[in-house]
């Protein structure tokens, strides 16, 4: 099905954001690893959280991750460490994102993994059992939930993990985040240059809250930089997040934008002004931000170049392919360069009335891309919206709450 969205001329709303995805699916390894597991409070409620659960219940041992990725790179090494069989699979797009690797890395570890259909990708069979651990080199330029992944078993391994990385190293405050986590539960991480390393220790579980997120905050800083004026406020955010993606607070006030954070929550006015005619940026440390900022520049008109990208190919969607040909329907020819690049040199082409939007069941595509509403007089259609719950399961009600209207299209004038 299609939504149809309009926006309201004015926005003003307080908005309570779901809890951190990625947080809490480190959270909850973290407590699986720990002898005496304690509460975690404000876990997320997004449907990759809870794909982590039901995976993690005793029991369970052939489970489908769906469309999660970051369940499936955590549970890959969690398990190889676990004493018991286990099939890991996930939906068709899952079966051909390459885990290849981290399995690697893994099987040097002293992992049993094997592949029952395609080499290098889902579905895995995992013989887990106790890994001896040791030394390994690992691509840093492919995905920081490896690394990630590998640390948070680490401690677990008889002679713990030194990881040395190579390439240019994405995500960066992802394994920041990561190792704060595993200090919080007690475990020492050291981390010198390149190489991390993780000595045989165990964890000890704290009560731990899980903090708002700051990826889903970036759409309301879209929705800002787009309304000429706003007044919006959302709750949970803090100025010391563990979160990389907190960096788009000094991004969007070029783009017009202003924050300011309150005793449990950030207020942001939109200005309707703009401090930059380009933008370029190397979004190496928080690519998942590239769909929110080229959407928010080409409605806007501000030409930009963003490096560093190279992870949003193996992402639920290639995701520059899906912004050049998504952001086409808004009259701007985008470009892909190298395969970590994109950029709009400010190009124009026919712009498509109500456009109709396709999400690749990708949730970062429609939350991205509907505020876009906002410079769309004739509104927009969002095909195959439920793809929010991968995150922000609530995000349709957030933005009715907004003002916006958001309603289902009738199926005989379906365009999806």
């Amino acid at each position: 099905m299609n939504y149809v969205i309009h926006a309201p001329t004015r926005l003003k709303v307080a908005i309570t954001l779901p809890a951190s995805k990625s947080i809490s699916n480190r959270a909850l390894i973290l407590h699986a690893l720990s002898p005496h597991p304690q509460e975690i409070r404000n876990l997320s409620d997004c449907d990759d959280t809870e794909v982590m659960l039901r995976a993690l219940r005793p029991g369970t041992t052939d489970i489908d991750v769906g469309a999660a990725g970051t369940a499936m790179r955590f549970l890959t090494a969690y398990l190889a460490g676990k004493a018991g069989t286990w099939t890991l699979t996930g939906t068709e797009r899952m079966k051909k994102r390459p885990v290849q690797i981290l399995a690697d890395a893994l099987l040097s570890l002293g992992a049993k993994i094997t592949f029952p259909e395609k080499e290098g990708f889902p579905p895995l069979r995992i013989e887990g059992r106790p890994l001896p651990g040791g030394e390994v080199t690992l691509d840093g330029g492919v995905s920081s939930q490896y690394i990630s992944a590998l640390l948070m078993v680490a401690p677990g391994m008889k002679n713990g993990l030194r990881l040395h990385l190579t390439g240019e190293v994405v995500s960066r405050p992802y394994l920041r985040l990561t190792a704060e986590l595993m200090k919080r539960f007690g475990v020492r991480v050291e981390e010198s240059g390149r190489t991390w390393t993780v000595a045989p220790q165990s964890y000890t579980a704290v009560p731990f809250a899980v903090e708002a997120d700051w990826s889903a905050a970036s759409y309301w800083y879209e929705m800002a930089a787009l309304a000429g004026q706003a007044e919006i406020t959302l709750a949970g955010l803090s100025r010391d997040s563990l979160q990389g993606d907190a960096a788009i607070v000094p991004l969007f006030e070029r783009l017009g934008v202003e924050t300011h954070f309150l005793p449990d929550g950030v207020a942001l006015k939109g200005t309707g002004l703009s401090s930059c005619n380009r933008l370029e940026l190397d979004l190496t440390d928080m690519p998942d931000m590239a769909q929110t900022l080229a959407a928010t520049c080409a409605a806007r008109g501000i030409p930009f170049r963003f490096s560093g990208l190279q992870s949003l190919k193996i992402k639920e969607t290639d995701r520059l392919a899906a912004l050049c040909t998504e952001l086409r329907k808004f009259g701007c020819r985008l470009t892909e360069q190298e395969g970590r690049i994109l950029a709009w040199n400010g190009e124009r082409c026919t712009a498509e009335e109500a456009p109709v939007i396709h999400t690749y069941e990708d949730h970062r595509m429609a939350m991205a891309l509907a505020p876009l509403a906002l410079v769309c007089r004739e509104g927009i259609r969002v095909n195959r919206p439920g793809v929010v719950s991968k995150s922000y399961p609530h995000f349709w009600d957030d933005l009715r709450g907004a003002g916006f209207s958001v309603t289902v299209e009738p199926a005989e004038t379906n365009k999806g």
